[in-house]
């Protein structure tokens, strides 16, 4: 913690540049961007700092709304939003905007798989046709670990919650499917990660 209610994240610093380096491209066209758990604040003024042509709506739960205005605030940027509190698994939070792109990363493990299902849903309404929606994170192919690190990871996360782990591939784009988004990308990112890219097709 640091000074005021601001928070940071060793994770947001490391993985931030090879996220945008592909945000540049895919979100090259794109004006509005919700952001997903926003966390502590960092990515959305970072991204926002290099993508000035896009308005980067933040949100998160009301617990983590401090650190993301701390940070906004610090950033002197004009185009981030104020966060909404978005609680993905409560249908009253999602907002009426419509956005074409969503971006989130490191939330589809902590998420009750559930919850990961009403997050696709709560985006197929508030998304535009072909709008983007791109997740960051660490995912399993075929019910397999990509790595020891991420099985370790993975462990790890049902030892704090049996709701949380990380998500198969397969699952997802199968989700996606349910709910018009056509899996486009699948980016190989440092540290076991990847950058998935979905497209919403109605």
């Amino acid at each position: 913690m640091e000074t005021n209610q601001k928070q940071y994240s060793a994770a947001c610093e490391r993985n931030r540049g090879p996220i945008l380096e592909q945000l540049l491209r895919l979100l090259a066209q794109s004006k509005t961007v919700l952001e997903i758990g926003s966390g502590t604040g960092q990515h959305a003024v970072f991204f926002a700092e290099h993508l000035p042509q896009l308005r980067w709506q933040t949100s998160d739960r009301l617990a983590n709304h401090a650190s993301i205005v701390e940070w906004m605030k610090e950033s002197n940027l004009n185009n981030i939003a104020a966060p909404i509190e978005l609680d993905v698994g409560r249908q009253e939070h999602w907002p009426d905007t419509k956005y074409d792109a969503a971006f989130t990363a490191n939330t589809c493990h902590i998420m009750a798989w559930e919850e990961v299902k009403r997050m696709f849903v709560g985006l197929q309404n508030c998304l535009e046709t072909q709008a983007l929606l791109i997740i960051y994170g660490p995912f399993n192919y075929g019910g397999e670990f990509t790595s020891l690190s991420n099985q370790m990871f993975h462990q790890n996360l049902q030892s704090q919650a049996s709701h949380m782990g990380i998500r198969d591939i397969e699952e997802l784009i199968e989700l996606g499917k349910t709910c018009h988004f056509q899996h486009i990308e699948d980016l190989e990112m440092p540290a076991n990660n990847r950058l998935l890219v979905f497209q919403k097709t109605t």
